[in-house]
């Protein structure tokens, strides 16, 4: 490509920097512009990856039809297919009209799909169909529909491990990267920094009508060394920070660093502290831990109901047992659950009642507890062992009566 041809396609957006690699990147975008192959365009969070699906749209056949950018991350995993494939009416709660979705109304145009390493493996097996066969059936419809729309897709995620973890298909990937643009990095720019740096403190000086900050010698090559790891979005936010809150219009290295971090090889924003080697990828997967967490509750709370009605048969049936049958009349009504009943099953392990005359079952729960707890010189978890009931319910039934002291 021509060096003002080039020049040409920066001035017109906006697009400052004269990197080799950069310039690769456009170079490739205007050559793939004319054709309809899909594009994948990979480049860490805040590197600009959003201004190439523009030049190739702009720069292609379906420049006069409807150009949209849509980031997969921010749609919930419920709603993203009927957002991208439409549905018809009655479909779901809510769909109360027919919506074509973006591929009915982009086509003939261009979908830009931000951050697709985050679509639903479910969602990536349709896109995959509409990518290979122009073909889509929207949610809740039996009639296959057509559309013609030019694909760019973006992602900061490293496809090659999402795809030896199972959270991408990998036929997908070598579908959508057809033609691949890699998107440098900022600390890989080299003065691209300093010519960044001047851009966003002039735009912020005409939109506030104030003196435009100026980095000195020593400070431009602090801010080269730095490792920028939000990237241009980053480098924006900190110039943003400089022009509004320091006082001083010429910018020293002491200035400088009350706001970049003084970590100048780090490049993460945050540190990520986890438990033990597992990780949770997003917040899908906690939910489905926090779901199979509480299925297991329920299923404990089922067999613990099941040994209480056993129980209660037990001592209805037994008219020899430590606890007379006549003593049951004046019981409360079982409370689900909330009920003493379920530690019954320890009366094989307790020892006659002494009492027999004025006790009901609440007292005579209690007291195995008591004695439970005392042959085990008040170990928990042995007393719960020795009566047969889990350390969950002992203490909830220890905290009832007023033991948990």
């Amino acid at each position: 490509m021509r060096i003002s041809e080039l020049q040409s396609i920066k001035q017109r957006y906006n697009i400052v920097g004269n990197c080799e690699g950069l310039n690769h990147a456009l170079d490739v975008a205007l050559q793939v512009a004319p054709t309809d192959l899909s594009v994948l365009i990979v480049g860490e969070s805040g590197v600009g990856k959003e201004i190439i699906p523009r030049v190739i749209h702009d720069n292609s056949p379906r420049r006069r039809e409807k150009y949209f950018a849509i980031n997969c991350g921010s749609i919930p995993e419920g709603t993203i297919d009927s957002e991208l494939f439409g549905h018809v009416k009655g479909s779901f709660t809510g769909a109360i009209n027919d919506s074509p979705g973006y591929f009915g109304v982009a086509n003939k145009g261009t979908l830009f799909l931000d951050e697709v390493g985050e679509l639903p493996l479910a969602t990536q097996a349709r896109l995959l169909r509409v990518l290979e066969t122009g073909e889509y059936i929207p949610v809740g419809a039996t009639e296959v529909r057509k559309t013609d729309v030019r694909i760019v897709a973006a992602t900061n995620v490293n496809i090659r491990q999402a795809i030896s973890e199972g959270r991408f298909r990998e036929d997908l990937y070598y579908r959508l990267n057809s033609i691949p643009i890699q998107i440098p990095p900022l600390r890989d720019r080299g003065e691209d920094i300093v010519l960044l740096f001047r851009l966003f403190a002039m735009q912020m000086a005409e939109k506030y009508h104030m003196d435009k900050i100026v980095l000195t010698e020593e400070a431009k090559r602090i801010i080269m060394r730095y490792k920028w790891p939000g990237n241009v979005r980053q480098l924006k936010n900190i110039t943003e920070q400089i022009s509004i809150l320091s006082t001083e219009r010429q910018i020293t290295p002491e200035i400088l660093s009350r706001f970049i971090p003084q970590d100048q090889e780090t490049t993460q924003l945050a540190t990520i502290h986890s438990e033990g080697d597992h990780s949770f990828e997003n917040e899908r997967e906690i939910l489905y831990k926090i779901l199979f967490e509480l299925r297991s509750n329920v299923n404990d709370m089922r067999r613990e109901m099941s040994n209480l009605k056993k129980q209660i048969e037990d001592v209805q049936a037994t008219p020899t047992t430590a606890i007379p049958t006549t003593q049951l009349s004046p019981i409360q009504p079982i409370q689900p659950l909330s009920s003493t009943l379920e530690d019954a099953e320890a009366e094989e392990y307790v020892e006659p009642i002494k009492e027999p005359e004025n006790l009901n079952l609440d007292a005579w729960s209690r007291q195995a507890l008591e004695k439970a707890l005392d042959r085990n010189g008040g170990n928990r978890k042995k007393a719960a062992q020795e009566l047969g009931i889990s350390d969950r319910t002992l203490y909830r039934r220890l905290k009832q009566y007023g033991l948990d002291k």
